[in-house]
């Protein structure tokens, strides 16, 4: 017996039953039916269907939820953080709440935290991981907050004989950039830089007022202010930050 493809209405109880017919021997007497039956349990396991993610936030406080959708048994979720250079570390003593709801045959699984940013934390990626052990379904759901100092940043990424320089600011849950059109940023000569040449960097906001202040720094060096930036002997690739802040 071959089903495919599985449903939900596939699961139950399976009987295969086997019937042989013997007469001991004796052509003349009557064959007596002797039948043997196995029984198994098939059960339909589903991965989540859909997960969502949604917060609230209170100066460094964060209030996060996440919310796994129509899986069968229900799935698992935590939490995890990803630092500035890539490593990512699951989230201990998390104050949370797990609630586990039916949805017909399936379940909805949410659970909600608390988090604390700390106080150096700039920026902070946190992830909700889904995991679905019985048919090995592990969905990420990423979202990342930008300390109120940098927030709206835009990127300014040089590179030799590079194309013009892309503007982007904070990462949003579904990993796509939001473009960001009030802050304009120019270069002087031009964004097609030789090696161990000079840059200056000007940014513009137009149309408001008044003027706001501007904010530049790359790496670990901030408080560079001014609407201008000059480099001196560009020698290789980094990414600068402009905050324009208009009180």
């Amino acid at each position: 017996l071959e089903i495919y493809p599985t449903q939900l209405s596939d699961e139950g109880e399976y009987k295969c039953r086997i019937v042989v017919w013997d007469n001991t021997g004796n052509s003349t007497e009557p064959s007596v039916p002797i039948s043997k039956e196995a029984r198994m349990m098939l059960k339909v396991n589903v991965p989540p269907e859909k997960v969502e993610i949604t917060h609230l936030t209170s100066g460094r406080n964060l209030s996060l939820r996440c919310k796994s959708e129509g899986a069968k048994p229900p799935a698992d979720i935590l939490w995890t953080k990803t630092s500035p250079d890539g490593v990512e570390t699951e989230i201990p003593d998390l104050a949370k709440t797990r609630e586990i709801e039916p949805a017909g045959e399936l379940y909805d699984t949410a659970e909600q935290i608390f988090y604390q940013l700390e106080e150096n934390e700039m920026i902070a990626k946190i992830s909700c991981v889904v995991r679905h052990h019985n048919t090995n379904t592990t969905i990420y759901k990423n979202i990342t907050f930008v300390s109120p100092a940098i927030q709206n940043a835009l990127k300014v990424t040089i590179q030799r004989f590079a194309e013009p320089v892309l503007y982007s600011s904070i990462e949003n849950q579904d990993g796509r950039d939001n473009k960001a059109g009030l802050v304009k940023i120019s270069a002087d000569p031009g964004f097609k830089v030789p090696y161990n040449t000079s840059v200056t960097l000007k940014a513009a906001a137009p149309g408001v007022f008044p003027e706001p202040r501007y904010l530049w720094w790359v790496g670990d060096q901030t408080g560079i202010a001014g609407r201008e930036l000059h480099i001196d002997n560009l020698e290789e690739d980094k990414s600068y930050y402009v905050l324009a802040e208009n009180p």
